[in-house]
C-alpha cells in the first residue's frame, strides 16, 4: 500500500498539460504560424499586430531567437519565442544622463558591508562586489580606527559586527564599481576618525582610484551638480567635512600629513595596510582629506526646516532617517521637494532595523529624496520594490524623477488618472525544473495563484494585490484572468506580481516575485521573469503576461 502511494505521487508530478493553452494565445499560434512554426514573414506580422513593434530588425531577431539545430531548422516556435528572453516586459529606451545630478534616483545601499544583521554580523567586501554587479551606484563605508589607534576598519561601531580593512574595501569598490553601469559610484562615508587616521586614508584614497577620483578643488567646484554624463567612471566621496578642532592636537592638516609620512618611514606604524608605495607618497603632492570630498554632507540636528536652509550657489548632500522623512514631510512636504531639486537628500533605515529589514522605498521617492538607501542584504517587499524601481533605465543605477519633483510643474495633477494599464495574466512554467518535485507539497504539484498590484506615487499606492484563482495541482497553471489598474504617476508606478502555492493547511509557499516600471512595460505578450525573496532572478520561473494601455477620455 505504502508503495502505491509513492508510485501515485510519481505520475501526479510528471503530468503536464502542455497541450493546453489560453484561447488567445492559440489564436495567436492559429493566426501568425503554421502548426505553431513562424517565418520570418509570420514573426514581422505579430510583432507588428500584436507586440507593437514597428521598428525591429526581424531578420536578426528570427536568426537570435531560432534554435541553431540540424533537427529543428524549419522555423521559429512561436509559443517558444514567447517564453524566450528577446520577448522581454521592458523598453530599451535609455535616458541620456545629461540632466543634474539632483534630477535622477540613484540605486544606494546602507551600511553595504555588512553581511547580515546590523549587530552580530560579519564585515565583508563580498556584499560590497554584490551591490556593484547588481547596479547600486551609492555606497556606505562606516570607518572606525582599529584596536590601537594605527589603522581604519570598517565596521559597525559599537556593535558586535567584525571590521573589515578600509583598504580591501577600496579594492573591491575600484576592481567592481563599473562592471553593470559606466555612471558615477558615490561613496558616502561615516568618519569616526582622528585628523591622523584621515591622513591616511586620503593616501589609501588616492593611491586606490588615482585618476577615477573627483576632487572638489581639481576637478570641480560643485556650486552646481554636473550630470552623470558628465562623471563616467568616476568615483565620489561624500561625507562631512572634518572640523579641524576635533584633531588630536592643534596640528595643521598639511603638518599632519608629513608627520604621518614620515611615521611610515620611521617604522612608527606597524599596520600592513600602509603600502611601500604610500611611504614614497612624498615625493608628490598628498592629497589633504577634505580635498577628497566632492560632494559636502551635513547632519541634520534639531529643526529640519533649518537643514533644508542652504546657502547660495552651494550644494549640499543632507542626510535624514526614515523616520524623520516621515514627520518633516507632513509640516514641511514642499520644501523637502524644493531641496532636493538643487541638492541630494540620503534617507537612511532607523536603527531599531536590527534584522536588516527595510522602509517603504517611496518615503523619500514622493519628496524626491535621491539617495534612498536600503539593506541589500535583507528581505521584503519594500527590496523588491527598490529592485524594481532600478530595472528602469536598463539597471544603469541611475532613474529620472518626474518633472514635478525636479523643477515644478503647474500642470501636475496628482488625482488625475493618466493611463489604464491592463494586465492579463495568462499562464506560467518553469517551476518543475527550478525546485524538488516535492518543494511545494510532497505527493502532488502545487496549487499555484498570482497576485497582482500597483505601488506608486499617493492615491497609486494602494497597498492591494488582486488574486487570481488557484489552479490545482499543476506545474504549469493556466489563470487567464485580467486586472485593470488606473495609474495618475505613470513614472513612479510599479507594477507588482507574486506567485504563491495555495495551502490550506499551512503557511502559503513563495514561488516567485518581481517588480516593473510601468513607464517602461511594453504592450503586447510578454515574458515576464521571476525572481527570488533576494531578488535574484530564477533560470526557469517565468510568467505570460499582456500588457495594455488606454488614455482615458477626459
Amino acid at each position: 500500500m505504502q508503495s502505491f502511494e509513492v508510485f501515485g505521487c510519481f505520475l501526479r508530478y510528471f503530468r503536464p498539460k502542455r497541450d493546453v493553452l489560453p484561447e488567445d494565445i492559440k489564436q495567436v499560434i492559429q493566426n501568425y504560424s503554421v502548426n505553431g512554426v513562424m517565418n520570418v514573414n509570420n514573426l514581422n506580422d505579430f510583432l507588428k499586430n500584436i507586440q507593437g513593434q514597428f521598428d525591429e530588425d526581424v531578420k536578426a531577431i528570427f536568426e537570435k531567437a531560432k534554435p541553431h539545430n540540424l533537427l529543428q531548422n524549419k522555423g521559429l516556435d512561436l509559443l517558444q519565442f514567447l517564453f524566450s528572453d528577446l520577448n522581454h516586459p521592458l523598453s530599451a529606451i535609455l535616458d541620456d544622463m545629461k540632466s543634474p545630478f539632483s534630477h535622477y534616483y540613484i540605486y544606494t545601499s546602507h551600511n553595504t558591508y555588512l553581511t547580515g544583521n546590523q549587530f552580530t554580523s560579519d564585515s565583508s567586501v563580498r556584499p560590497i562586489i554584490r551591490a556593484l554587479e547588481k547596479g547600486v551606484r551609492g555606497i556606505e563605508l562606516d570607518l572606525w580606527p582599529n584596536s590601537t589607534n594605527s589603522d581604519v576598519n570598517v565596521c559597525h561601531g559599537r556593535t558586535l559586527t567584525s571590521s573589515v580593512k578600509l583598504r580591501k574595501c577600496l579594492n573591491a569598490i575600484k576592481d567592481y564599481a563599473f562592471c553593470s553601469s559606466d555612471y558615477p559610484v558615490i561613496i558616502t562615508i561615516e568618519d569616526h576618525l582622528n585628523q591622523r587616521l584621515r591622513a591616511k586614508v586620503a593616501i589609501m584614497v588616492k593611491d586606490t582610484f588615482g585618476d577615477m577620483l573627483l576632487y572638489s578643488r581639481k576637478d570641480y567646484e560643485i556650486t552646481k551638480l554636473p550630470s552623470p554624463a558628465d562623471l563616467k567612471k568616476k568615483i565620489i566621496i561624500s561625507t562631512k567635512p572634518p572640523n579641524e578642532s576635533d584633531s588630536e592636537t592643534n596640528t595643521p592638516q598639511k603638518n599632519v600629513l608629513l608627520s604621518t609620512i614620515s611615521d611610515c618611514f620611521q617604522g612608527k606604524d606597524s599596520s600592513d595596510e600602509i603600502s611601500k608605495h604610500e611611504e614614497i607618497e612624498m615625493e608628490g603632492e598628498v592629497p589633504e582629506y577634505k580635498d577628497l570630498i566632492a560632494l559636502h554632507a551635513v547632519k541634520h540636528k534639531g529643526n529640519v526646516r533649518d537643514s533644508l536652509h542652504v546657502e547660495p550657489n552651494k550644494v549640499t548632500r543632507l542626510s535624514l532617517s526614515e523616520e524623520v522623512i516621515v514627520e518633516a514631510s507632513k509640516e514641511h512636504g514642499q520644501q523637502i521637494v524644493r531641496f532636493t531639486q538643487d541638492n541630494i537628500l540620503r534617507v537612511y533605515p532607523k536603527g531599531t532595523r536590527l534584522f536588516s529589514s527595510n522602509y517603504n522605498p517611496y518615503d523619500g521617492w514622493e519628496h524626491g529624496a535621491q539617495m534612498v538607501a536600503f539593506n541589500m542584504q535583507g528581505y521584503g517587499k519594500n527590496l523588491w520594490l527598490m529592485q524594481g524601481m532600478f530595472r528602469a533605465n536598463n539597471g544603469r543605477g541611475y532613474v529620472k524623477k518626474p518633472k514635478f519633483l525636479c523643477e515644478g510643474d503647474p500642470t501636475f495633477r496628482p488625482n488625475e488618472v493618466k493611463k489604464i494599464l491592463k494586465v492579463k495574466i495568462y499562464m506560467g512554467e518553469g517551476w518543475n525544473l527550478e525546485f524538488n518535485h516535492a518543494h511545494f507539497d510532497y505527493c502532488s504539484p502545487p496549487d499555484f495563484y498570482a497576485k497582482v498590484g500597483i505601488a506608486g506615487y499617493g492615491d497609486d499606492n494602494t497597498g492591494m494585490l488582486e488574486k487570481t484563482k488557484s489552479i490545482e495541482d499543476d506545474w504549469w497553471p493556466i489563470w487567464d484572468q485580467v486586472f485593470d489598474f488606473s495609474i495618475r504617476v505613470p513614472e513612479l508606478a510599479l507594477l507588482m506580481i507574486e506567485v504563491k502555492d495555495n495551502d490550506t493547511t499551512k503557511k502559503h509557499e513563495f514561488g516567485g516575485q518581481t517588480c516593473l516600471p510601468v513607464s517602461e512595460l511594453r504592450s503586447g505578450i510578454r515574458c515576464v521573469p521571476l525572481y527570488n525573496r533576494k531578488g535574484e532572478k530564477y533560470k526557469f520561473v517565468k510568467l505570460l503576461v499582456r500588457f495594455d494601455f488606454i488614455i482615458p477620455i477626459s
